[in-house]
């Protein structure tokens, strides 16, 4: 098997990672980039007989640390003041193991960071997280089982659920009674609708931080069109959940106070 061939399965989820991370399509896929065109220079640097995945992500770690953290690759841009409110390296390791799914061995392999370390920087994080701004949420789906999950999620983490929906159109009615703050979405709704379109209208209306919760990330993650920042892939863990959520409102904020 190439090179290419071994590391392709894994870039939809380094594309997760690096939007997550940077809090946008555009800056997190530059950063991709910049990760593959390193392995290209220096195809040694993977071996193909270890962890693809630990080694990918190791290399795109080392390339963010080095553009400082804090500035983008691109033009989307972001104040390095609200960037200082979770401590990068606490981000770095709460989504490397609550929305990647890495142990803390592979966590403190690719972070470079004693693994004695990283509880307590995920705590620090995590307790950042339950000092954030409070808001109303908008639950899009159709499976009453997740809807309940992610409606205890939620309000486990103080926010307020505004409405649920399960199709396009009920979507839409939620949105004009209660204007929420962060929306949750599948993709594939109860009537055949589409989620991605109920949040498009949504978008089409004000602007709100959205996260995609879907069976088939991948279909979402091909660095092709413009695409969500924020996904969680089915069956999730309630960590994963909270660390989008804590991303999302993180760079929400952070633009408004731009």
């Amino acid at each position: 098997m190439s090179l290419a061939e071994t590391l392709r399965p894994q870039l939809p989820y380094l594309r997760r990672y690096a939007r997550a991370l940077t809090g946008n399509q555009k800056s997190g896929d530059s950063y991709v980039k910049a990760t593959l065109e390193a392995i290209i220079a220096e195809p040694d640097s993977i071996d193909t007989s270890g962890d693809i995945r630990v080694q990918i992500y190791k290399i795109f770690g080392r390339i963010w640390e080095s553009s400082n953290a804090y500035s983008e690759v691109d033009d989307a841009g972001s104040g390095d003041d609200q960037l200082t409110t979770i401590p990068p390296i606490s981000r770095q390791i709460l989504l490397l193991t609550a929305l990647e799914g890495f142990s803390l061995f592979d966590v403190a392999d690719i972070a470079n960071i004693g693994e004695n370390s990283i509880n307590g920087l995920m705590e620090e994080a995590i307790a950042e997280i339950d000092r954030e701004m409070r808001t109303d949420v908008l639950i899009i789906e159709d499976e009453a089982l997740i809807t309940m999950e992610l409606e205890q999620i939620v309000t486990e983490l103080g926010h307020n659920v505004c409405g649920t929906a399960t199709t396009h159109k009920a979507a839409l009615a939620a949105v004009d009674k209660a204007k929420p703050g962060l929306v949750l979405a599948d993709i594939q709704l109860a009537d055949g609708s589409s989620g991605i379109d109920a949040v498009k209208d949504i978008l089409d209306q004000f602007s709100v931080p959205v996260i995609f919760v879907t069976a088939f990330p991948e279909r979402l993650l091909t660095g092709e069109r413009p695409e969500p920042t924020f996904l969680i892939t089915k069956p999730f863990q309630s960590n994963a959940i909270r660390a989008a959520i804590s991303q999302a409102l993180f760079f929400s904020q952070q633009t408004e106070a731009a």
